[in-house]
């Protein structure tokens, strides 16, 4: 990777500690001040399967994964294989050689450093156990490039706080044995891959997942309900840490059903309510959803996509959903759809998320993917003082008094209507999955089931002019513009930076807000650009088609990856540089 950076990937089966090790090198290289991005791959299985952990540190902001490593940590044989077309001219395979045999004349190239280290046998020095090899590599991967081992151990007492004294001693030592054995052998002199401590403000690591939780406590949740599935459980761990920090109920739901209609019950009394799913999961919400709509109760729903359909690759990434969320459950009725790109995205849409839900009455839809739910981005620290909690039209008892006869679902120019929460003295209205009329009785009176559903829809025509629009990121006259969604954000902004190397100019224009959808600025966007490009994770270019629903216009060009894993920036360069030449 050159001065200032480095990719580093270990590998192993599962049980060997690959994601914990993995995180720990993060944080190490986060402290130092450096800018660091990681990803996981793993299989779905409960055990055994091949396991990766990838991190990319570098003095300047990095925005995704990269196909490149520098250095291979192999905790078996299967790593090596899989991975050593990865390995950058010069890069460095770090193995135990007790445990795997390996010359130079197996990998088919000579500019690859093999760095045996005793992994296992370090490992049962240390009196830990042999599984400890793990702590082993991570002690001589720090050793490699250059960082001080007390850094090391100050980020492994505060990763295995909880756990035993004894486990915590073990591991550290078995790190330090790694860590002294590279330095007496001068290896890391060999390996000429150090990276700089560099003296600058404090980051957090953190994922997806991770800020949504954040952004919903600072939002004020008060509940929170969910079945665990991948990759949206860690949500449910993170809030569940929170609850009696932050005075939440959060509930380990028997099913998704269960857990939006809890979510729905709750918002329904009153508080600010969420739940979280995948795809499968949402499936099963659908229904309950448009309970929501039709009783006009706030809800956040997050939904982590995965690649489907059915099970389809329930650890992989995909972006797959989006015509699914937008049309999800029977009839018509508003959706907020909000799909943020990167953790600083994931905090703030999960705030205006809640606001949207209780200004607007309505459903509001978070959409993200395996690879933004669970990969660790450095991020500064939030900006929260300008944050608000708006409420929207929630009367308070005095309120209540002075309206006299209360109608819950009110026609209003705005389509928002007054909203009461039980135990509120004349705040009394019936609430059902039926049509209804402005008290909540049941109607199926044709003049009032049409003003009903006009009302419903009016709220999203103040909407369009409250949402943001799109950014634009890259030179104005750029030869390629860029049109796309989610967790793209980051490796579409790494390719703008290598094809700016090669002087082709490319800018991308990012929609985070899907329903509304801002259709004039895309329009105009197509019309202005010299040519356009959709990149999305999905078969049938989902983005593409809806931009010609609203718009009438087609994005001339198309890149897609569906195999369940995310973009590289360096394909979509390629890809970019055949728009450009063969286009």
């Amino acid at each position: 990777m050159g001065v200032g950076g480095l990719s580093w990937k270990i590998g192993g089966g599962a049980g060997y500690g690959i994601m914990t090790t993995g995180f720990i090198f993060s944080k190490v290289c986060s402290r130092a001040g450096l800018h660091v991005f990681d990803h996981i791959e793993y299989p779905s299985l409960i055990r055994g399967g091949h396991n990766t952990y990838q991190v990319i540190a570098k003095v300047e902001e990095v925005f995704s994964h990269l196909k490149k490593v520098d250095l291979l940590v192999a905790l078996n044989r299967e790593t090596i294989d899989r991975h050593e077309d990865e390995l950058v001219l010069g890069g460095a395979i770090l193995y135990d050689g007790d445990k795997i045999s390996l010359i130079e004349e197996d990998l088919g190239r000579k500019d690859v450093r093999l760095y045996n280290v005793p992994l296992l046998r370090l490992a049962e020095e240390s009196g830990g156990r042999r599984i400890m090899m793990n702590s082993v590599a991570l002690g001589a991967s720090v050793a490699l490039i250059g960082f001080d081992f007390a850094r090391i151990s100050s980020v492994m007492r505060d990763v295995f706080q909880g756990k035993a004294r004894d486990t915590i001693d073990f591991n550290i030592k078995a790190a330090k044995l790694g860590y002294d054995y590279v330095k007496c052998k001068a290896i890391e002199k060999d390996f000429r891959r150090e990276l700089p401590e560099v003296d600058g403000k404090k980051r957090m690591l953190l994922t997806g997942n991770e800020a949504v939780g954040l952004g919903a406590v600072k939002a004020g949740c008060k509940f929170y309900s969910a079945y665990p599935m991948t990759p949206s459980s860690s949500i449910l761990h993170f809030m569940a840490a929170q609850e009696r920090s932050f005075g939440m109920v959060v509930k380990h739901t028997e099913d998704e059903i269960a857990a939006i209609n809890m979510a729905i019950g709750a918002g329904f009394a009153g508080a600010r309510a969420m739940t979280a799913t995948s795809g499968g999961g949402f499936s099963l919400m659908s229904e309950a959803l448009g309970l929501a709509a039709i009783t006009e109760t706030p809800i956040v729903v997050v939904v982590c996509q995965r690649p489907g359909p059915s099970t389809g690759l329930p650890t992989r990434t995909e972006q797959g959903d989006l015509k699914f969320i937008l049309h999800a459950s029977q009839g018509d009725f508003p959706r907020f759809v909000i799909a943020p790109g990167d953790v600083e995205e994931c905090f703030y849409r999960t705030i205006e998320a809640f606001n949207l839900a209780e200004k607007y009455q309505c459903p509001v839809i978070l959409l993200l993917d395996k690879y933004l739910s669970e990969s660790h981005k450095t991020a500064e620290k939030f900006e929260v003082s300008e944050i608000k909690i708006e409420r929207g039209s929630l009367l308070n008892d005095e309120e209540l008094e002075k309206i006299g006869e209360f109608k819950r679902y009110e026609f209003t120019e705005t389509g928002i209507s007054p909203r009461a929460i039980p135990s509120q003295e004349g705040g009394i209205f019936t609430a059902t999955g039926n049509e209804h009329d402005e008290t909540g009785y049941l109607s199926e009176d044709k003049t009032v089931r049409t003003r009903m559903m006009d009302k419903r829809f009016r709220k999203f025509e103040q909407a369009k002019k409250e949402v943001p629009e799109p950014e634009l990121f890259g030179p104005q006259d750029a030869e390629v513009t860029i049109i796309a969604w989610g967790s793209t954000k980051g490796p579409i902004k790494e390719a703008i930076r290598l094809l700016a190397h090669d002087e082709i100019r490319t800018n991308f224009l990012q929609i985070v807000y899907l329903n509304p959808f801002p259709a004039d600025i895309i329009s105009r966007t197509i019309d202005t650009s010299k040519k356009t490009v959709v990149v999305e994770n999905n078969k049938t270019a989902q983005l593409a088609n809806l931009i010609r629903e609203k718009t009438g216009k087609e994005v001339e060009h198309k890149i897609l990856k569906y195999d369940g894993r995310q973009f590289f920036p360096t394909e979509i360069c390629q890809m970019i540089r055949e728009v450009m030449y063969n286009g």
